[in-house]
């Protein structure tokens, strides 16, 4: 019984994220949703700007702090191992369903594309960065990484098998191709306005913050592959570094 009830927590939570992750696509768009990053009850610049800052602060500290290793072993000293990856999945929607809903709008205009075709590419690209940020998830494993084949494994009195360190397409030209994707769709709009750059730029600090984090953990498991890979591939623009070899012939 306890098994099925991990099951379908880990199921719930894994629906709850996906809804949440369409909703946010629709709320850095402006696509399809009834809140959206420039709609809502305008207040004043510092209030929305203090109140903004803070709800993004929220989401960083649970998702950064919740996934370092120190962290998920103190965590799974009360929570089942099999429902910990889906309870911080289940954590992290909250945070970013908190902060659609109590979001304050700064529709300021820092820049407008006027052009219609320039307009759609705009958007088109903010699209194609959230593709990015999906299909990145899938080169590695998608459902592990948000807690289903953990739950479905335990159902079936399976462990999970080790991680191996793999670099499959987008992990061939950028280190953290998810990272990427979000830059690019929270960036990429046709419409800037002081509360979509104050959200882009602040995700984007965080982001290369999360970063070191996360490369520390990434050396702490995978050692001196993760190492030789942080070398070869740069962290997020697509471009490869030149190697101690390259750079010797270049100075001969």
């Amino acid at each position: 019984m306890g098994r099925i009830i991990a099951l379908i927590y880990g199921f719930a939570s894994y629906v709850i994220f996906f809804v949440t992750f369409l909703y946010a696509i629709g709320f850095t768009t402006g696509l399809f949703v009834p809140k959206t990053i420039d709609t809502g009850t305008v207040g004043s610049r510092g209030e929305a700007l203090a109140i903004n800052l803070a709800l993004m602060a929220v989401f960083a500290i649970q998702h950064s702090v919740m996934a370092r290793p120190q962290f998920k072993r103190w965590w799974t000293r009360f929570v089942p191992v099999p429902v910990e990856r889906s309870t911080y999945v289940l954590a992290s929607s909250l945070a970013l369903i908190l902060l659609f809903w109590q979001w304050r709008p700064i529709p300021a205009t820092v820049w407008e594309v006027q052009d219609s075709s320039l307009a759609l590419a705009a958007t088109g690209l903010s699209l194609a960065g959230w593709l990015i940020v999906l299909s990145s998830t899938f080169l590695h494993d998608h459902f592990e990484f948000f807690g289903v084949k953990q739950v479905i494994k335990n159902l079936a009195g399976r462990s999970m098998t080790p991680a191996r360190f793999r670099t499959p397409l987008y992990y061939r030209l950028v280190r953290h191709p998810i990272y990427l994707g979000f830059i690019i769709a929270f960036w990429a709009t046709p419409t800037m306005t002081v509360g979509h750059l104050a959200f882009a730029a602040t995700t984007t600090v965080y982001m290369l913050l999360a970063i070191s984090l996360e490369e520390n953990d990434l050396i702490e498991v995978f050692g001196d592959d993760y190492r030789d890979y942080r070398e070869r591939v740069s962290m997020l623009v697509p471009w490869r570094k030149p190697t101690a070899i390259s750079k010797a012939k270049a100075n001969s």
